[in-house]
């Protein structure tokens, strides 16, 4: 890839900037999003977030990707298996197509820049925005009425992500709307600290890609196919064998009736089937409905479209894992490239709110 420098016209004036795009490219753009090892990575991750980073966002904007590890201990967690984890989720997103000669993919512990923002962040940061954060709200509300508590870094770590961000300059944050309302949380504190030391941060946007799919569980329609969940069943991962994905689809629920139409109200679960075909082989969903007479044959095309789509995947993944050292050397020159140009931005805040520089 041939590399181009130029100085970026918006945020922090005269810094040059990596642009992979190159000098015909349209206004730079710097973009941060991440995954966070706390399960297997599943077809909706894929379909509404990874693949979109690697057939576009990569090839757009100046991108990091990155394993947030650290989010993972705001829950109880066995160590070895955040590792497990966190290594495995590194190693799809390359094997997803992320490009290392495009885009920085790293882990989130291996930057101390991410932990040091953090406390600032939540110097900046009140109480009581801290607790209105849905997640926090909702999670901490399900431990009280069985009688115990959640971490205080429950509450804190929408600083830490608001760290994460603010600490490359970030412009755009993909996200879904369960997250909108923590990138919100991070304009908030990123104009906070600016009005009260001095313009160091960008003012990031939340971004909802209008093409990122919908993905719901296969048994429960009215709920997203989450990583973490404790029923598996209606959720597909990576790496599924092909026939555990074809037992999953043909298993997923329906709706009352046989008629094939695409009503997320009225018919969810064969919407669901529909979208998942859809997003798989690049139709519409209401035109694909009108080429089934039953379930079944829906069932098993929707079947043959995930385990297609995720074959090249699980293929380069078994290749990764077989040459470790290669994800390593990602790892470890993603970790380098991202601590550089987090560093001096996050510098710049430690000495703006009156911290002495090391001797």
């Amino acid at each position: 890839m041939t590399e181009h420098l130029r100085v970026e016209q918006r945020g922090e004036a005269g810094e040059a900037r990596l642009d992979p795009a190159g000098p015909e490219a349209g206004p730079y753009v710097r973009i941060f999003s991440g995954v966070k090892p706390t399960g297997h990575l599943t077809l909706g991750n894929y379909l509404g977030a990874v693949r979109r980073w690697a057939e576009v966002d990569q090839y757009r904007a100046d991108a990091l990707f990155c394993v947030v590890d650290l989010h993972a201990l705001t829950v109880e967690h066995d160590p070895a298996r955040v590792r497990r984890l966190s290594r495995q989720a590194a190693t799809l997103l390359l094997a997803a197509g992320l490009d290392p000669g495009r885009c920085t993919v790293f882990v989130q512990s291996h930057v101390d820049e991410h932990a040091r923002l953090s406390y600032l962040m939540e110097c900046v940061a009140a109480d009581g925005e801290m607790r209105r954060m849905i997640q926090y709200k909702e999670k901490s509300t399900r431990e009280a009425a069985r009688g115990g508590s959640v971490r205080l870094s429950l509450l804190t770590y929408p600083a830490l992500m608001a760290a994460d961000i603010l600490a490359y300059g970030t412009h755009e944050v993909p996200v879904g709307d369960d997250q909108a309302q923590h990138v919100e949380l991070t304009r908030d504190l990123a104009r906070r600290f600016n009005q009260r030391y001095g313009a160091v941060f960008t003012v990031p946007r939340a971004v909802v890609p209008a093409v990122a799919a919908r993905v719901m569980d296969l048994q429960d329609p009215a709920a997203k196919m989450g990583k973490s969940h404790a029923e598996t069943s209606g959720i597909v991962y990576l790496l599924d064998e092909p026939d555990v994905v074809r037992k999953k689809v043909m298993r997923a629920v329906t709706d009352s009736g046989s008629e094939v139409t695409y009503d997320r109200v009225e018919q969810p679960g064969v919407a669901n089937l529909l979208d998942l075909l859809a997003a798989c082989t690049g139709g519409e969903p209401a035109e694909l409905a009108g080429g089934y007479a039953s379930y079944g044959a829906l069932k098993r095309d929707v079947a043959d479209a995930v385990v297609e789509l995720l074959r090249p995947v699980r293929e380069r993944h078994a290749a990764l894992c077989a040459e470790p050292e290669r994800v390593d050397a990602v790892l470890r020159e993603g970790a380098a490239r991202a601590g550089a140009m987090a560093r001096p931005r996050v510098d710049a805040a430690y000495a703006a709110v009156g911290l002495l520089p090391p001797a």
